[in-house]
């Protein structure tokens, strides 16, 4: 827990009650924070004797000796061997009376980076006002490499930079080396994008570069912006969404990774403290970070907590991991902290969850659905009347969904006895599926329900049904056969619908239907014909819809083929014998689409 104001040890009761109640709102967690930060520094600086800073040797001013940088005219450069007698290395001295040239070239292979003495070369060949700094020369340098395939400049010593160099001109080296020169102000992490044909080839690098004035010389030190190594990592760390910090409390310097920029969009250099990365929590969140802090700041590894920060417009969720670099007396000094991006993780969890929601919506109103229709199956397509039989004629029907959880779609029946004596026969087809065909079903049915008790034909009632359809906006299509029996002879019309079977003694055929009509509500004003047939004891009439018939692989004249051929072999079966053999037949091989059965026999 971050320590009080002043120095006094808190009690075991004290501690534990401060321990169990970590800050819940950013103030107070901010306020703990700079608290402990301060207690720490005041511990430190208190603790630790002052030193005394040995000042750096005064800088000795440039002397007129054959060491200093050789001064070459606009004409050229010279041979080689000029270059090289001008930048002959000054002999190093002993003792305090030592050449500071030789101290410094003496301590350039100690440098882990690429270094080099530079002196400038004047266009006048004195460097006296007014004349232009041309190129300069190497005087001295190390060994490392600043890339694989550029020599050590080193080895390069007393040649012309832009001879060993070429690339640097176009690069702006030259002249940025020269404000070096001119200002006083060194340069800080400069980038260098160097390009250089070798080989006949181009070859690029791009560098960061260092440079400081030491008197009219230039030292300049240069690195590659980004090594195979921080490639490689900066890589691993976007591939797998993840970045660390480092937030020195002594100090208070804040390194991040490349990674870490990338999850609190950051732009490089541009890191947050301890405190202000308080202020980007969300509220609920603040105690889970406060707790990790608390830890981290007592000395203790924390484990992987999950915390929601708001960069931004959206929420991003880390999976924050803390380690803290301790002194000997155990106080937390340095914190390092992993985080890993679950945000695109929580975003498909999200939708996940959101689709798993609607799909639930979506089952629940399919049983509804379900139950619905299974209800209006039971009130709109009820068994046989005791009537019929009462008439001398046995019925049978059935309903066949093509999916096994519908219960019912656009295809109806009915058969009734009329007051006039004569009995209804009909079957239809509304386009669609679920309960808009279901509505349209039922409106086709009552309809004709009312237009039979006019004593109309069945020609006259399919005219009528259609004249409605047309004049429905939102009425689609349909198909029906409608039929009436009077004294053992039927009528019936057509419009659209495959035509009824007759079974009579050992064999079976279809209807003729030459007088069949269009569809219900396509034609406007059409007058449907009718045609009768005699029927005789024993007959069964078979209705049905053409779910039973059509198949995508056969043709719709080789279905009702098939369908006459399969009656013709029933033999002497009652009506619901016969629905029951067509439907355990057609349950093997499948329908596509709902079919609806009506079995009429004469008694």
């Amino acid at each position: 827990m971050p320590r009080t104001d002043d120095a006094r040890p808190i009690g075991a009761e004290e501690a534990a009650d401060h321990a169990s109640a970590p800050p819940d709102d950013v103030a107070s967690l901010k306020h703990a924070i700079e608290q402990e930060i301060d207690a720490l520094r005041a511990d430190v600086g208190g603790s630790t004797p002052a030193r005394v800073a040995r000042p750096f040797p005064a800088a000795v001013p440039a002397r007129d000796t054959p060491a200093a940088a050789p001064r070459h005219g606009t004409s050229g450069g010279g041979t080689g061997q000029e270059e090289n007698h001008g930048a002959r290395r000054p002999a190093a001295g002993t003792g305090d009376g030592g050449d500071p040239w030789a101290y410094l070239t003496a301590a350039l292979p100690a440098v882990p980076l690429a270094t080099a003495l530079l002196a400038p070369v004047w266009d006048d060949g004195k460097g006296e006002e007014g004349a232009a700094l041309v190129d300069f020369v190497i005087m001295a340098g190390n060994r490392v490499r600043s890339a694989e395939w550029l020599e050590p400049l080193g080895v390069l010593a007393g040649r012309r930079l832009l001879a060993v160099r070429p690339g640097a001109a176009s690069a702006g080296l030259i002249e940025a080396l020269a404000r070096v020169l001119r200002t006083g102000r060194p340069l800080h992490g400069w980038a260098l994008d160097y390009t250089e044909r070798r080989e006949g080839r181009l070859r690029r690098v791009q560098l960061l570069c260092d440079a400081a004035a030491c008197g009219d010389r230039v030292l300049v030190t240069w690195r590659p912006a980004l090594t195979e190594a921080d490639l490689l990592t900066s890589d691993a760390q976007k591939l797998v969404s993840l970045g660390w910090g480092n937030w020195d409390l002594l100090s208070g310097a804040t390194r991040w990774s490349d990674g870490l920029h990338r999850i609190f969009r950051t732009a490089p250099g541009r890191t947050w403290s301890l405190t202000e990365l308080c202020d980007a929590l969300l509220p609920e969140d603040v105690p889970r970070f406060a707790q990790c802090v608390r830890a981290l700041l007592a000395g203790a590894d924390t484990p992987w907590t999950r915390i929601r920060f708001v960069v931004g417009d959206e929420v991003r969720t880390l999976d924050v991991l803390g380690r803290p670099l301790a002194g000997t007396d155990g106080r937390s000094w340095s914190i390092h902290l992993v985080a890993r991006d679950l945000t695109p993780q929580m975003r498909s969890l999200q939708r996940l969850e959101e689709t798993r929601k609607e799909t639930e919506v979506l089952r629940r109103q399919a049983a509804a659905e379900r139950e619905v229709a299974a209800q209006l199956r039971e009130a709109l397509l009820p068994t046989h009347s005791a009537q019929l039989a009462e008439a001398g004629m046995t019925v049978a029907a059935a309903y066949l969904p093509s999916e096994r959880e519908a219960a019912v779609g656009g295809d109806w029946y009915k058969c009734r006895l009329l007051p006039d004596g004569r009995v209804l026969l009909a079957i239809g087809d509304a386009s669609g599926h679920g309960l808009n065909a279901v509505a349209r079903m039922a409106q086709q049915r009552h309809a004709l329900a009312g237009l039979a008790q006019t004593g109309a034909d069945p020609g006259a009632m399919a005219t009528w049904l259609n004249q409605l359809m047309c004049g429905d906006p939102t009425a689609l299509t349909a198909t029906t056969v409608v039929g009436c029996i009077d004294h053992r002879v039927l009528c019936w019309a057509s419009a659209g619908h495959p035509p009824p079977v007759l079974r009579r003694g050992g064999g079976a055929s279809l209807l003729p239907r030459d007088h069949a009509g269009p569809l219900l509500g396509l034609i406007p004003g059409y007058a449907y014909e009718t045609s009768t047939v005699p029927l005789q004891p024993d007959d069964l009439l078979l209705l049905y819809t053409d779910g039973l018939i059509e198949r995508r692989d056969e043709d719709i004249e080789d279905s009702l083929d098939g369908l006459v051929r399969s009656l013709a072999r029933e033999g002497p079966l009652s009506p619901e014998e016969t629905i029951d053999d067509l439907v355990s037949a057609h349950a093997v091989a499948g329908l596509e689409d709902d079919a609806c059965l009506l079995a009429l026999r004469i008694d």
